[in-house]
């Protein structure tokens, strides 16, 4: 095989992989750090949302959609605006006096209205309300990179709203979910971190020292019952609570936070959150704020690097390509590609006038993992020939018998 059709395979960083890949896009005149997804990237996306919500459905996740931006007040009683206020966006003023919207840096706040919107029972929890939702922080020009830091990214989040009782429970179904994530995508190796408060700089964080250290003990207990070796951080937690997050690396061996699990006592009292228990009682529920990608963006980032674009067959753009070796056989092309449609493959035909050494090194060149082969041999006999990116010829065979080989492949 003739590795000069390989140049990319040496190309660590995605940035260029993507550019090359036409996956993504940046614009000076959209702005810094505001990535543009191309319709090769919005394919990724979708697959990995799709993939995402197959299983919170079954996990008993509801979705929601939540706007992208929200009044400055909602902000300053979540706490945002106190902690992140300076970093963030500008707000947008209405002409409406002392009426300032914020471009939505959390979600969760939009969630916690959502809960507070109905009564609920004890009967009706854990709610697990779950949102791909796009969120924007003003990061300094000089730490943006690529899609692992951006201004605008778009978070797998989900918050749960559980009582005491069910909190060991759904904690450790959430560690479960991203382990399962993570082992699908191929992270077979990542790094668990628990952050807790730095307990010399107490006025970091909001709420009480009791909810504080139940939450942090849920959360230690819960890697202990589950067997998952973690290193301890102080400091690092979130403002409002304790978390736990999964970091993987990139191609330069920098580590990079993808999934994490929250434990809030806190968001719960500051917006008067609570549930009728069996005494009809008001109850304050707990609220878990968890995202297994931790955001799209830096997930496809590190997928990319990891893969150097050879991405998963289940998730990549265009799984196949049929190459006839001239426009005699567009008609013979057609059907395969109708065939292969109808079984949901993502498929395109290059009807360029070119060589089919031509066509084979451009396919190479964008990564498509099977290429199929088409001349008057392959006509006469209903066959086709099929080539695997990176591999070379595998064989011939018949129309049918050789698009379910690549139909097998796909896992999703």
């Amino acid at each position: 095989m003739d590795k000069s059709l390989f140049w990319n395979d040496q190309d660590i960083d995605h940035r260029r992989i993507g550019e090359r890949l036409k996956f993504f896009m940046f614009s000076e005149q959209v702005g810094a750090g505001l990535p543009l997804w191309l319709p090769k990237g919005m394919i990724i996306r979708n697959k990995l949302e799709e993939f995402l919500i197959d299983i919170q459905k079954k996990s008993g996740y509801e979705m929601v959609i939540t706007p992208h931006i929200g009044h400055k007040k909602l902000y300053i009683k979540s706490g945002h605006w106190s902690k992140y206020g300076k970093e963030s966006f500008k707000p947008i003023r209405t002409p409406k006096k002392d009426e300032e919207f914020i471009l939505k840096p959390m979600n969760c706040p939009h969630h916690c209205e959502i809960y507070r919107s109905q009564e609920w029972s004890y009967k009706d929890l854990p709610k697990r309300f779950s949102e791909f939702g796009t969120v924007y922080r003003y990061e300094q020009s000089g730490e943006l990179n690529g899609l692992t830091r951006v201004r605008g990214f778009t978070q797998d989040d989900a918050h749960i709203f559980c009582t005491v009782d069910q909190l060991i429970e759904e904690f450790k179904k959430v560690l479960n979910l991203v382990i399962y994530v993570f082992k699908y995508l191929g992270f077979l190796k990542y790094y668990v971190r628990i952050s807790l408060r730095n307990p010399k700089k107490v006025d970091n964080y909001i709420g009480s020292k009791i909810n504080w250290i139940k939450a942090e003990k849920a959360i230690l207990q819960s890697v202990k019952e589950e067997n998952i070796k973690a290193t301890i951080n102080y400091g690092e937690a979130a403002f409002y609570g304790p978390k736990l997050d999964f970091l993987i690396k990139d191609s330069l061996e920098r580590k990079w936070q993808l999934g994490t699990i929250q434990i809030d006592y806190n968001m719960p009292e500051r917006f008067n959150l609570y549930y009728k228990n069996k005494k009809n009682e008001k109850c304050r529920p707990v609220m878990i704020h968890r995202a297994p990608f931790g955001s799209i963006e830096r997930i496809i980032a590190i997928m990319i690097e990891n893969t150097r674009g050879n991405l998963p067959l289940w998730i990549t753009p265009n799984q196949a390509i049929i190459l006839p070796i001239s426009k005699k056989y567009t008609s013979y092309a057609k059907k395969i590609l109708n065939l292969m449609l109808d079984r949901n493959i993502r498929v395109l035909i290059d009807n360029r006038n070119e060589k089919i050494g031509k066509k084979i090194r451009d396919s190479e060149y964008n990564k498509i993992p099977y290429m199929i082969l088409l001349g008057s041999k392959e006509e006469e006999t209903n066959t086709i020939s099929l080539r695997r990116h990176r591999i070379g010829d595998i064989g011939k065979y018949s129309i049918l018998n050789g698009i379910e080989t690549i139909v097998k492949k796909i896992k999703f």
